[in-house]
């Protein structure tokens, strides 16, 4: 009797044991799946602007930085445009270079490493841009270098990634994402310094736009496999944004997506009249 007593209080010991983890388990998710992530809105002005006409813009932008306190906006000039920029943003504005170098120093005619990015004082800097790995080549073993010297010089990475209009129609965007994804995660030691921007290849510059759908549906799988693949807390901080051809006329239905944490925009940023309304846009988001 005292046997079957004391297996009893064993077995409801262990049921309390097992609820109890489950209830931590379930706060933990509840947690984790309510987590804010800030709007992120960044501007890459590639190979476009020259000392007035970048001066004017980022006037444009400084006379409305304070109108977006809860969100973080970045301007990517040309690399040549940086130290002016620094010198002339308001400190609400992060600063990032376009690219740089998976070298720290030596023979590379041209490039520009993190280290010395870093020494400006600027934070961030975009890499794996699709006109980097489809018109310059760039493979994902050297993107992946790209990264781990970036964090090693302690830069904030705006990480592209996306699939190409052939990719899209055969139903392999997941799998390209994934892969690109994969070679790139090997490299990076800290999360919380990565935004991951997805860039359908076929709707930059082109005037076409994934639709709210496409966006978010991609979205939840770079999500998932982040969950899958580094960890759950890593899925629902990270951010991830949507660059294709972002306007002052889609921008609010996108940032309404609840997995579309913000924009990484082209030809738009080129102008303020049209960036601070995508930029505003994210007071919308969930």
């Amino acid at each position: 009797m005292e046997q079957k007593q004391t297996r009893l209080t064993t077995i409801m010991h262990h049921l309390a044991t097992v609820a109890q983890s489950e209830l931590i388990q379930n706060t933990t998710a509840n947690t984790n799946n309510n987590m804010k992530r800030k709007f992120f809105v960044g501007g890459n002005w590639k190979l476009n602007g020259n000392t007035a006409s970048i001066t004017d813009l980022v006037a444009g932008l400084n006379r409305g930085a304070n109108d977006f306190p809860d969100l973080e906006v970045l301007i990517a000039p040309p690399a040549i445009y940086l130290s002016h920029v620094l010198n002339i943003a308001n400190p609400r504005l992060l600063v990032a270079a376009q690219n740089s170098c998976a070298a720290s120093s030596g023979a590379f005619t041209g490039e520009n490493s993190p280290a010395m990015i870093a020494d400006i004082g600027v934070n961030w800097v975009i890499l794996g841009h699709s006109e980097r790995r489809n018109v310059f080549g760039e493979s994902e073993e050297l993107i992946g270098e790209k990264v781990a010297e970036a964090l090693a010089n302690n830069l904030n990475i705006v990480l592209c990634v996306g699939e190409q209009l052939q990719d899209r129609e055969a139903g392999k965007t997941k799998d390209v994402v994934y892969s690109q994804l994969a070679n790139a995660s090997g490299a990076i030691t800290d999360w919380s310094k990565v935004v991951i921007a997805y860039e359908p290849v076929w709707a930059i510059g082109t005037g076409v736009t994934a639709s709210p759908q496409q966006a978010q549906d991609t979205h939840v799988e770079v999500r998932e496999w982040l969950a899958v693949n580094v960890s759950e807390r890593v899925a629902n901080s990270t951010r991830i944004i949507y660059g294709g051809s972002v306007k002052p006329a889609n921008c609010e239905e996108l940032a309404v997506q609840p997995d579309v944490d913000g924009f990484l925009v082209g030809g738009a940023s080129l102008k303020a009249e049209l960036f601070l309304p995508i930029i505003q846009s994210g007071a919308l988001s969930n």
